[in-house]
C-alpha cells in the first residue's frame, strides 16, 4: 500500500498501468510485414523522430502511414501498417478499472499519455467493444493525450500542464508510470512518484496485503 496522507490527486500513465501492451506484438507484425530491423525504428525510450513526432502531433497519421510505406514490403496496405501498429494494445483488466473508480471517490485523477491518434482510436474502440465504455475519460476527471498536447513524457511541459490546467500542487500529486525516463521527468516538477514494475499493478499498490 502506497503511503497516500498528503496525496490530493493521481496522475496516471495509460500503458502498462493500465491497459496491457505488448510491444513485442508490434515489432512482430512489423516484422511479417517486411519492415527491416524495427527495433532500431522504434525504441521505446528515445524513439525515432517519426515516432516522436506522431507523439506529439507534428505529423498526421496519413503522413505517419507514408512514411512507413517506405519500409514495408511492396503491396502492403494502410489497413496492414495501422493494424500491425495497434498490435501491442491488447486489453483493459476490469479490476483496474474498478480501482479507479473507488479512487476516484478519493482523489482527482488526471490520465497523461504518450499516445497517437491512432492508438486513441483503438484502445478506445477496446474498451468500448470489452466493457461497454466509450471512453476512458469517465474514469478521470481530465484526460491528457501526448499528440493532442504537443508534448509527450519525460518532457517536463507535459506534467507542467496537467499541474497548471487544473491548479494542483505538485507535492499533493502522486504520478504513476512503467517506464523510468518518465519517472525522472516527473520529478523534475516536484511530482511524488511511483514506479511501477511489472509483475507489480496499480491492484498492489492500493489494496493492502490480504485483503
Amino acid at each position: 500500500m502506497y503511503p497516500m496522507k498528503n496525496i490530493k490527486n493521481i496522475i496516471f500513465d495509460l500503458g502498462g498501468v493500465i491497459l496491457n501492451i505488448d510491444h513485442q506484438l508490434t515489432s512482430e507484425a512489423f516484422t511479417a510485414l517486411g519492415v527491416q530491423h524495427f527495433e532500431q525504428l522504434y525504441n521505446q525510450f528515445k524513439g525515432s523522430r517519426l515516432f516522436d513526432n506522431l507523439e506529439t502531433g507534428h505529423i498526421t497519421p496519413e503522413g505517419f502511414l507514408a512514411e512507413m510505406k517506405k519500409h514495408v514490403a511492396e503491396g502492403v496496405t494502410d489497413e496492414q501498417i495501422v493494424a500491425a501498429w495497434n498490435a501491442m494494445l491488447l486489453d483493459f483488466p476490469l479490476q483496474r478499472l474498478q480501482l479507479l473508480q473507488q479512487l476516484r471517490q478519493h482523489y482527482s485523477m488526471y490520465l497523461l499519455s504518450n499516445t497517437n491518434a491512432l492508438h486513441l482510436e483503438t484502445f478506445n474502440k477496446i474498451l468500448q467493444e470489452t466493457r461497454g465504455i466509450p471512453s476512458l475519460s469517465v474514469f478521470f476527471d481530465k484526460a491528457y493525450y501526448s499528440h493532442l498536447m504537443g508534448y509527450r513524457k519525460p518532457d517536463r511541459e507535459s506534467y507542467q500542464m496537467v499541474l497548471d490546467e487544473n491548479g494542483l500542487k505538485a507535492e499533493e500529486t502522486l504520478f504513476i508510470d512503467d517506464t523510468l525516463p518518465n519517472i525522472e521527468g516527473a520529478k523534475v516538477v516536484g511530482l511524488q512518484t511511483l514506479h511501477l514494475q511489472a509483475p507489480k499493478t496499480i491492484l498492489d499498490i492500493f489494496r493492502p496485503q490480504n485483503s
